[in-house]
């Protein structure tokens, strides 16, 4: 049995490090009792593996521990900072997520670059996002399938209001509607198969927000919210 998007995209987290403690305590004992999900972990950790060695090893300033302590001693409310870092988790969450798939395509370019091989890739990753702090969906493409998986990150559609997918292409003329995506869960999409590999590969994914049930008239409703491009992830 195939491992299922879902199951690896927890590899790839469980690997980065951006679980919680409960949901990395569940990973771990599945792996355990799963080979496939232990593989695939083990291939996250080997795709990511380049980037340890590319970042140099940065010793923290003599004084921070000292200034640690003088502020916490200085008596700041317990309540406010712990509030303060519970805002702040959930960006601080999907940042690390959108950092996991664009790390992921940086080690696996540098590996195929360093190993030399030529074979094409079947694998892509978007991250869809507004700015580089602010990613909302991710998007995979298996190109020989067309298969189309979009995971939300840090998305939450206006009341009343629903987000819808498009694919942008100068061979296509004006946007195409990939349907409306669920800000709450996984969303899989066949629509991708009604256009060739290039077009899919160099195209541009956008998310607008529409009318509840998407766009009436076919056309997006104004500007994307959201926009990203494919990158390879793997041959």
């Amino acid at each position: 049995m195939s491992l299922s998007p879902e199951d690896d995209f927890a590899a790839g987290e469980f690997a980065l490090g951006t679980l919680d403690p409960a949901e990395r305590a569940a990973i771990a004992a599945r792996r355990l009792r799963e080979p496939e999900l232990d593989a695939a972990i083990r291939a996250w950790e080997a795709r990511l593996a380049p980037l340890n060695e590319a970042v140099a090893d940065v010793a923290p300033p003599a004084d921070l521990l000292a200034k640690i302590e003088a502020r916490i001693d200085a008596g700041a409310p317990a309540g406010a900072d712990i509030v303060s870092l519970q805002a702040r988790l959930g960006r601080w969450r999907a940042a690390a997520v959108a950092a996991m798939s664009l790390a992921a395509m940086l080690a696996v370019g540098v590996f195929v670059r360093e190993s030399g091989r030529s074979n094409a890739p079947h694998e892509f990753v978007a991250v869809l996002q507004k700015s580089a702090d602010s990613p909302a969906f991710a998007v995979s493409v298996n190109i020989d399938t067309r298969e189309l998986v979009v995971r939300p990150v840090a998305a939450t559609a206006p009341a009343g209001k629903s987000y819808e997918l498009w694919i942008i292409a100068d061979k296509l003329g004006k946007p195409r509607s990939l349907g409306v995506i669920d800000a709450a869960a996984i969303t899989r999409n066949p629509k991708l198969g009604a256009y060739d590999s290039a077009t899919v590969e160099g195209a541009t994914y956008a998310v607008t927000v529409e009318p509840e049930g998407g766009s009436p008239t076919g056309a997006p409703s104004g500007a994307p919210a959201f926009v990203g491009k494919l990158i390879p992830v793997g041959p």
